[in-house]
């Protein structure tokens, strides 16, 4: 047995430490089977940071390393993000100024959105999806989805967005220097409701990095983890996928809740 293990240069100690485990119950069989479910829940879409949070909603006070090293054993991992579709065609109308300038944090609900458009291609087609984001808590507000990259595209958006507006609201909105946003008519309906327009810099990503993010999460978690049937199945889909993201995605940063939950949370607070 000395050879044995010089051979395979194991210390005697690991050794008869190991032996000593043999048929002994594994003390994390439970906690094992609550990160395979709470992965398969999700459909791999979280990792061991979002999977700990997960489990001390659900009472398991466990830190993060623990989390890590069960979901390293079992083989489970996160998926990789993407990059998305670029919009800019050059100047087309007014430029506005980047007044949000990375200061992505909002006090309150309604203050500070953002936006942006990504695009698919599926069965040889190309859909162009347009969502607003609310920077409070992360929530998609409203979006719109479309084989035809039209302004109708954004300004449907804008009105299912509008609706989510009291009178008290001071918004800031906002975007690249997308064509779209670079209309007459976009931004008349800015103005018309005493929105202010924000834009990121020519070429700069991190200026809108917020809803950049989303996209990578949404293709990653979503784009490429279901075989669609077509196209009106994708859409349904789409729109399921929105509301978990809305609904039931919690974020670290939120403190463990998703986004609809965090809104509530602070609104029954105040």
């Amino acid at each position: 047995m000395k050879a044995l293990l010089q051979l395979a240069e194991i210390p005697r100690s690991t050794y008869y430490y190991i032996i000593s485990k043999f048929g002994l119950p594994d003390k994390d069989a439970e906690l094992k089977k609550l990160n395979q479910a709470i992965y398969d829940e999700h459909q791999g879409r979280y990792g061991y940071r979002r999977i700990r949070d997960e489990l001390w909603n659900r009472g398991h006070k466990v830190n993060h390393k623990k989390v890590q090293r069960i979901m390293k054993e079992l083989g489970l991992k996160s998926l990789v993000r993407m990059k998305k579709y670029r919009s800019y065609k050059g100047k087309v109308g007014n430029i506005a100024p980047n007044i949000l300038d990375r200061n992505f944090n909002a006090e309150k609900p309604n203050q500070k959105w953002v936006t942006d458009i990504t695009e698919f291609k599926l069965f040889g087609e190309k859909l162009y999806l347009s969502p607003i984001l609310n920077l409070y808590n992360g929530e998609i507000i409203a979006y719109t989805i479309d084989s035809r990259l039209t302004y109708s595209l954004v300004s449907e958006m804008l009105e299912k967005s509008f609706k989510r507006l009291s009178e008290e609201d001071a918004l800031l909105i906002h975007s690249d220097q997308g064509w779209h946003y670079q209309m007459k008519q976009y931004q008349h309906a800015l103005r018309e409701r005493l929105i202010t327009q924000s834009m990121s810099r020519k070429g700069n990503c991190y200026d809108n990095a917020v809803i950049e993010n989303f996209f990578g999460i949404m293709k990653s978690e979503f784009l490429y983890l279901i075989e669609f049937e077509s196209i009106e199945h994708f859409k349904q889909e789409l729109e399921k996928y929105i509301e978990y993201y809305n609904n039931k995605r919690i974020k670290a940063k939120l403190k463990g809740l998703s986004s609809v939950q965090y809104r509530i949370h602070t609104l029954i607070a105040a």
